[in-house]
Order: structure tokens, then sequence, then C-alpha cells
């Protein structure tokens, strides 16, 4: 059997960093990804919670922002809760095993997750007075950690 998700999409809020009662770092946040295919100019968007864990929880919220294009590979995994009404839910998310930079830095010098920008452009929060530069690239203060 084979579960694996690869999705290119932008960050709809600043990602989220916890830590779990043992202390590991938990990270949650949601992507929109746009659909390949349209009608006329209207595009479309899916939205998918993608939770990572450890060193890579810790790589998102340092280094990404909402609205920044974000690379996430990893599984789909579905948990059962129970919410405050003691009603069964379920939810599917992403499990990231990898995140990769989905752009460059912003123009105008690199740009923490903390100094994300206003966004409305094209309905899905595209960061306003932002050009795409080369795909790859990364930002100059990244070390990676290995």
């Amino acid at each position: 059997m084979l579960n694996r998700s690869v999705m290119m999409g932008r960050l709809c809020a600043d990602p989220e960093l916890r830590t779990t009662q043992s202390d590991i770092p938990v990270c949650t946040f949601r992507i929109a990804v746009e659909r390949d295919f349209s009608k006329g100019d209207e595009k479309k968007a899916d939205f998918f919670d993608v939770v990572a864990w450890r060193s890579t929880a810790e790589f998102v919220c340092k280094y990404f922002a909402k609205g920044r294009m974000i690379v996430t590979d990893g599984r789909m995994q579905t948990r059962d809760w129970v919410d405050k009404n003691n009603n069964k839910r379920t939810t599917t998310e992403l499990v990231a095993d990898h995140v990769y930079f989905g752009e460059g830095k912003r123009d105008g010098g690199s740009q923490s997750a903390g100094e994300s920008s206003g966004r409305e452009e094209g309905g899905y929060e595209a960061c306003a007075g932002y050009s795409a530069p080369a795909f790859g690239s990364v930002p100059d203060d990244f070390a990676p950690d290995f």
C-alpha cells in the first residue's frame, strides 16, 4: 500500500507551534492549494490541514508565515476525536515528513515569519506587492540542521 502526498500551496495563516506534554514540538497550519483547472479567470482552491513534528515543526514556524508558498511531502492521516459538546469527529490531515520553500525570499531583503505583509490579491491571500523570485531559493539566514 502507498500513502504519499505532495502539495504546494500558500499558508492561510501563520503556523502555530506547540509542544506535547513530553516536550515534542508540533506545528499545525493550513494551506490553500490552487486547482489545476479553472473556468475562465475564476480560480478555485482546496484547503488542507497540515501537521509537522519535531525539527520539521520548528523549521516551518521559523521560516514560513501567512501567504508564503510551501511544498509539503508526507502522508494523509485520519484521527477521531470528541468535541466540547461530546460529538464524535474525524479529521483528515497531511502529516508532513518534509517541507520545502515554494518560492524565494521576498523583494526588499529577507522577511522573517513574524513580518508577513497584508494580502488581498487572488482571493486566497497572495501577498500584496509580492513578485515571485526564482523557485527553490532559500533565505539568507537559513542553515540546515543536519
